[in-house]
């Protein structure tokens, strides 16, 4: 029934925009009138309507987001043709879960990424047109926290919506849809499900696609399986932190818990994420002894980070005198401000860590060297593009001119590194479709907590981490 289901994906050749996925989730709950409910769960904070399909009256319930971070759409198109085979195809109910779908969780984000959504899908194009917020107005991250120093309680309207539906639905099983932007696929799970591993990495093989065997996105997160993860929590980045740098960890991270915590305090849920690339390149699925160590590879990565953040972080300073704000021009303002000061303490925790670990005097694997001296330099280009879109048509020539050439000649020394493929959208959502039906047939015969148990999520988590 899963391969059935997976050969039907349509042939996607673009991301739709916020209007399109609302207009199909209309459209479907017209169609399938019976057995589909749209509802607004919320709104935004530039007052859109954050709309969720409820489908299927099964015992177990199941809550689907996508957007988290609205410069990863391949999540709304894994909703959007998962949430049509739910209204016609009778066979899933047997997986019997009652499905709560939110194809975009932040709408105001989303559209500003739009301009890159219908391609064409190179770096450059994405980056000039490329949106991510800074971490305290990502829906992902800013559910409430107490831990230590670190005090968040200020949760966003669109999280404050996700948080009353996970509250109302209690799921057994959470998906936030997430993606990279490129390097190979690979897993976060909340809690050990071995069983899936080798279908999660049967999955992969069967489109063709690597596995991500490259440096983890954190040192302090822990691997469970080739490319699968255990889902880390803010504490354990606020941990890192304060271990590897100076400062309070509290100001440098200025975020709240995730998703998947706040669904453990209010049920025994199972979250899967699946981050999915845009590009790869054949280098990061390569295992075999590359000629640098794991901590040259890791330091190679933090002073580049640290070189061309400063570049970034200037060249904003300097615009930031002559630009009028605005509130169009807020949202990139806000993104570089941040980013460029918290890339410079993530990096030299990276640095203090990478100098003290003597495990990492080992050789790094092609895939390593790769993830630290290719892979990595690319977020660059994408926090140089939030400073080209704030500068642009401001009257500032000079500055605009010089950040555009800055962009081109990053996006050139890339395509000198990488001999990158675009990867197609249909491969991408087979894979997190089926993904999410592997799953939920793993629940129906897993063995998980019983619901109601009021250990707190700080003991969980400190449960698990001894």
């Amino acid at each position: 029934m899963f391969d059935e289901i997976l050969r039907e994906v349509p042939n996607y050749k673009t991301f739709y925009t916020v209007d399109e996925l609302n207009d199909s989730s209309e459209q479907l709950a017209r169609e399938f009138h019976e057995s589909v409910e749209l509802t607004r769960i919320g709104r935004s904070r530039n007052k859109e309507d954050i709309l969720a399909l409820r489908i299927g009256k099964g015992k177990k319930n199941a809550v689907l987001f996508a957007l988290p971070h609205p410069n990863e759409p391949i999540g709304a198109m894994t909703l959007e043709c998962f949430s049509r085979h739910l209204a016609e195809d009778e066979r899933l109910e047997k997986l019997d879960f009652t499905w709560y779908i939110v194809k975009c969780i932040d709408p105001d984000g989303t559209r500003l990424n739009e301009g890159w959504f219908k391609g064409p899908f190179n770096p450059l194009h994405v980056a000039m047109n490329f949106y991510r917020p800074p971490n305290y107005q990502q829906i992902e991250w800013t559910f409430p926290v107490d831990y230590k120093t670190l005090h968040w309680h200020k949760p966003l309207p669109e999280t404050r919506a996700l948080m009353r539906l996970i509250d109302e639905a209690k799921p057994a099983f959470l998906y936030s849809l997430h993606n990279s932007f490129f390097g190979g696929v690979y897993y976060y799970v909340g809690t050990h499900c071995r069983p899936l591993y080798p279908r999660f990495r049967r999955l992969v093989e069967n489109e063709n696609l690597p596995l991500h065997l490259g440096q983890p996105e954190a040192p302090f997160i822990k691997k469970l399986a080739p490319a699968v993860f255990k889902a880390f929590w803010v504490g354990e980045s606020y941990d890192h932190q304060k271990k590897y740098t100076n400062k309070d960890p509290a100001k440098t991270l200025r975020m709240g818990a995730s998703s998947w915590e706040y669904a453990m305090r209010v049920a025994d849920t199972f979250s899967l994420i699946v981050e999915m690339p845009y590009w790869y390149d054949s280098r990061i699925a390569d295992t075999s002894d590359s000629d640098v160590t794991q901590r040259d590879a890791i330091l190679h990565a933090s002073d580049m980070a640290l070189q061309r953040n400063k570049f970034i972080r200037q060249k904003y300073l300097e615009i930031r005198r002559k630009v009028r704000p605005s509130k169009d021009r807020k949202p990139f303002s806000d993104a570089v401000e941040y980013f460029t000061k918290r890339n410079i303490d993530y990096a030299i925790a990276d640095k203090n860590w990478a100098m003290s670990d003597h495990s990492l005097r080992r050789r790094a694997s092609v895939a390593q060297k790769f993830d630290s001296y290719v892979a990595q330099e690319s977020y660059d280009l994408f926090w140089l593009g939030m400073l080209y879109r704030y500068v642009k048509g401001t009257g500032n020539r000079s500055a605009e001119s010089e950040v555009l050439a800055q962009l081109q000649a990053w996006s050139g020394e890339l395509n000198r590194q990488a001999s990158l493929r675009v990867i197609p959208i249909r491969s991408l959502v087979r894979v997190q479709l089926g993904s999410a039906l592997l799953a939920c047939s793993y629940l129906q015969n897993a063995k998980i907590a019983k619901r109601g148990s009021r250990a707190t999520h700080t003991q969980r988590m400190m449960q698990e981490r001894r």
